[in-house]
């Protein structure tokens, strides 16, 4: 659809440690053949990223290990989860994989901004990131 394709590449700009990066594209690269789309959506991700040294990287960054709280725009829906690797993954919990289309949209961006994502159904939804609480800095799992 031309509609889907213009608002996903009207997408803010992200930001990721150099070492996350490297993580997460050796991941997503073993995981294509179980999880295509959502690996072939995350390489795309990481590839437009500015990389950063995990030293400099800014607090209201959503990084592995976050605690995001977000909004769906269309919906009005709030949701706090956890971005966590797939094996430490559980929906009920809170935690949603960087292999979901959720966690490949959410990784890089920034408190205040939103994107326009696919959720697994192919529906574009429009996510704005309300506030990151990055993993040292108190609440817990």
């Amino acid at each position: 659809m031309h509609t889907q394709a213009a608002q996903l590449d009207a997408r803010p700009v992200i930001h990721v440690s150099i070492d996350e990066c490297d993580s997460l594209s050796a991941l997503a690269l073993s995981a294509q053949h179980r999880h295509p789309q959502s690996s072939t959506m995350l390489l795309a991700e990481l590839d437009r990223a500015e990389l950063y040294e995990a030293s400099d990287m800014p607090p209201e960054i959503v990084t592995m290990n976050s605690i995001v709280e977000f909004l769906d725009e269309e919906s009005g829906v709030r949701r706090v989860v956890r971005l966590v690797y797939p094996n430490e993954a559980d929906i009920d919990a809170g935690r949603i994989s960087i292999l979901t289309p959720i966690g490949a949209g959410l990784i890089g961006m920034s408190a205040g901004h939103a994107i326009s994502w696919p959720d697994r159904e192919g529906h574009v939804r429009s996510l704005r990131i309300v506030s990151v609480t990055q993993p040292d800095k108190g609440l817990s799992a």
